[in-house]
């Protein structure tokens, strides 16, 4: 495993990192002893990076991360948690919180949960509509200031917040969706967070399993499951998508890759300042997503990968337009 700083300012991090949203619901059913498991064995290959959040499974996430590295030395893990999203009993979202008494109220929840004494980037999920950028970094700013937080990061935000949070306290990095299939950060928001010295982690490179090449229509349309009501997964979108997956198959298998791995090196080609997070449940799972480490594309290869999957190809927003019409990142 490789390891470099998180922009200019951030920790040193794994070249690959783990996102364990799905280990906690989202994506079906989560089988927690498989969770902890493949949580242990990102650790034995490198992988020092976990992303998390507060809200994933109402706290379920925390506790099982917490369960995972106990007897772990600290300073193996580096530990990313988003906030802010507010959720009912039921699961649903009801808005964003990033009043500055608020997250101080939610990092002390966090850090009981996952049995820490400071979290290492410490990041607001999404842009609050009521709560200014700068409020919300000075909040945490001063979080770490009383030691419960190393470093800032955000989330899902534009580039004129990029700039209005940086300016308020230096960013490690922007986590927000990048892949074959969801390029529009590359317009403004990359250039943005390069001029800055920001780092990029990307979650998403596979779409939600969409080009993992494991993917067949009809699955993930259970209750509680967010590709059933997911643009990409519905539809003749899906028969649109899917067929972008059958071109980079191709490419993947001239090259002896598998699709996941071949989609989880594109985006880490797109920059050394980009790491790939793979939301992987299952130890097999993050063993593909490790082989991606070995994947060297060349020049040739990215230009078929190109024209495979063309800029804007799919069919689908990333998100129902109605969260879509909520992020900062989509305006």
């Amino acid at each position: 495993m490789k390891y470099i700083q998180l922009g200019k300012t951030g920790p040193s991090v794994s070249t690959l990192g783990l996102g364990c949203m799905g280990m906690s619901g989202m994506y079906g059913p989560s089988d927690r002893a498989e969770g902890i498991a493949t949580i242990h064995a990102a650790l034995e290959a490198g992988v020092n990076l976990f992303d998390t959040g507060d809200f994933y499974g109402m706290g379920h996430n925390e506790m099982l991360i917490g369960e995972a590295l106990k007897g772990v030395a600290r300073d193996k893990a580096i530990i990313s948690v988003k906030t802010g999203a507010l959720r009912d009993r039921d699961g649903g979202f009801n808005g964003i919180d990033n009043r500055p008494a608020a997250l101080k109220n939610f990092i002390a929840y966090t850090l009981q949960r996952l049995g820490v004494d400071y979290i290492d980037i410490y990041r607001p999920a999404r842009l609050d509509p009521n709560v200014p950028i700068e409020d919300t970094v000075g909040a945490i700013a001063d979080m770490i200031k009383a030691g419960y937080v190393r470093h800032i990061g955000l989330s899902e935000v534009g580039a004129d917040t990029i700039r209005r949070a940086a300016a308020v306290h230096p960013i490690a990095d922007l986590q927000i969706e990048y892949s074959l299939i969801s390029r529009g950060i590359e317009d403004t928001i990359m250039p943005t967070c390069r001029e800055l010295g920001i780092g990029i982690t990307a979650y998403g490179v596979l779409s939600r399993g969409l080009i993992s090449g494991h993917w067949q229509k009809g699955q993930g349309q259970s209750k509680g499951d967010f590709r059933a009501y997911s643009p990409r997964f519905q539809g003749e979108n899906i028969d649109t998508n899917l067929a972008l997956v059958d071109a980079l198959r191709t490419i993947a298998g001239a090259k002896g890759v598998s699709v996941a791995q071949i989609a989880i090196a594109w985006v880490a080609a797109q920059g050394s300042d980009i790491i790939p997070l793979v939301g992987a449940r299952k130890v097999e799972r993050l063993e593909e997503a490790l082989g991606s480490q070995n994947v060297q594309l060349t020049g040739g290869d990215l230009s078929a990968i190109e024209a495979a999957i063309p800029k804007n190809a799919a069919a689908g927003g990333r998100y129902p337009e109605a969260m879509l019409a909520h992020m900062d990142s989509e305006k």
